[in-house]
């Protein structure tokens, strides 16, 4: 009986420093075989760094090994005992169990998997990730972001360039004296918080470069070598990111670290301190295409004939319409006006055609479809109008023939009254009313 207790005993104890074996799909990782099985490789890897004794790991082996299974030659599955290799898990910042790490297109800056814990949802992440991958190398991108780590500044590799990097000498000349918002974040190189966020930082930075025409920059400092930034800025913990804008104290961004959360925030920083866009006559066909290209949606405003409103009249309109675009300017679009019959055919292609005036048409001139005011030319008609634009209410139809009608180019308003076309004087007297009278009867 003892030896049969013992045999149970030392079988459980083996189980225990082993939760894979051999037989599994999941491949054993360590430090002797890592390198060559995961940072040379091309492959996709999901790697669980887990401890032996950790319940939260051995309820998730069998899910793992699952998961391994259904992935087998399409993504990689691996786990490393970061328990007896704890140089391994210390070197990707592990400092709890399990921990899951995606290695993608830059093998030197490992994704943490949040995800959960059921076979479905771990290959649902491994496939996400999977297709961002091949969709990276399809458009030629490399993966990565702006690590500051030795080896990824030589290489050049990532798409870092967007992101400014800022130390204790250029950051007041750069930031303190600049006009522009900034956005920064303070880092330590050994922070996983920190390098997982490292290409969401770097995709949005291209974004809202791009986005905001550089008005919004998004910059980071190595906290542990510019320590004087640090100690002037109170950084405890890392990633710390604030938010520079002249003039005022910085203040903590306190919002989410995905790409889109940090994208979101700039715009609305952006679209703060951005004049209003400008309110364009339309007096050519440049003036048209130029402005509905470059916008999601172009604003357009057929205003009734100025001898029907004098100026004044034309400028309350005018003044509705830059609120509107005052209102609405974080949407970034265009804003155009033109007076009744100067754009006839314009008018025709958006149903306005020639009456109802003044009238307001939406446009969304990559899918050549329009929007029309239905409601009051007022601060309240247009919001509620624009309101149902931006979340995607609201019915559509085709701009007529499919295309922007010819425009012609005008004279733009002088802003001045109107004045009615002064008619040639005529000599009557040579002609005999009386003769004229009689040969018409």
């Amino acid at each position: 009986l003892l030896f049969v207790l013992g045999t149970v005993s030392c079988t459980l104890f083996l189980a225990v420093n082993s939760l894979y074996s051999a037989s599994d799909d999941v491949i054993e990782l360590t430090p002797a075989n890592f390198n060559k099985e995961v940072i040379q490789s091309e492959s996709l890897w999901l790697v669980e760094f887990y401890a032996p004794w950790c319940g939260h790991c051995q309820r998730l082996t069998p899910e793992w090994k699952k998961a391994a299974t259904a992935l087998k030659g399409v993504v990689k599955v691996g786990a490393v005992d970061a328990d007896k290799h704890q140089s391994l898990g210390g070197q990707y910042g592990v400092r709890g169990f399990p921990t899951i790490k995606i290695f993608g297109a830059n093998k030197n800056k490992a994704e943490d998997y949040q995800g959960g814990r059921t076979s479905d949802a771990i290959v649902d992440a491994a496939l996400s990730a999977l297709r961002s991958l091949v969709k990276d190398r399809l458009s030629g991108r490399s993966g990565g972001g702006y690590s500051s780590g030795k080896q990824s500044r030589e290489s050049g590799g990532g798409d870092k360039k967007d992101v400014i990097e800022l130390t204790d000498d250029s950051f007041d000349k750069n930031v303190i004296n600049s006009d522009d918002v900034w956005m920064v974040e303070f880092y330590a190189p050994w922070c996983g918080h920190c390098k997982n966020l490292e290409p969401e930082w770097a995709a949005a930075a291209t974004e809202v470069k791009e986005q905001t025409k550089g008005k919004v920059k998004l910059a980071a400092v190595d906290a542990t070598v510019n320590q004087m930034l640090a100690s002037r800025y109170g950084i405890r913990g890392f990633p710390t990111i604030k938010i520079f804008q002249k003039g005022e104290d910085p203040v903590d961004y306190d919002g989410g670290r995905t790409r889109s959360d940090i994208i979101a925030r700039a715009l609305d920083l952006f679209s703060d301190n951005a004049p209003p866009p400008e309110l364009l006559e339309i007096i050519s066909e440049d003036v048209l295409k130029s402005t509905c290209d470059a916008h999601q949606l172009c604003i357009i405003s057929v205003l009734p004939h100025i001898l029907d409103t004098g100026a004044s009249g034309r400028n309350s309109y005018l003044d509705v319409m830059l609120k509107m675009a005052e209102k609405y300017k974080k949407k970034m679009w265009g804003w155009l006006w033109t007076e009744a019959g100067a754009q006839s055919d314009l008018e025709s292609s958006l149903g306005i055609g020639g009456f109802g005036y003044p009238a307001m048409a939406a446009v969304n001139a990559r899918k050549m479809k329009f929007a029309l005011l239905k409601g009051s030319f007022s601060e309240q008609g247009i919001n509620e109008f624009l309101r149902e634009l931006s979340v995607g209410r609201g019915s559509t139809a085709p701009v007529g023939g499919g295309a922007f009608p010819k425009i012609h180019s005008v004279e733009p308003w002088d802003g001045k009254d109107g004045e009615l076309p002064v008619e040639d004087d005529i000599d009557l007297s040579d002609v005999d009313l009386d003769d004229w009278d009689k040969d018409e009867l």
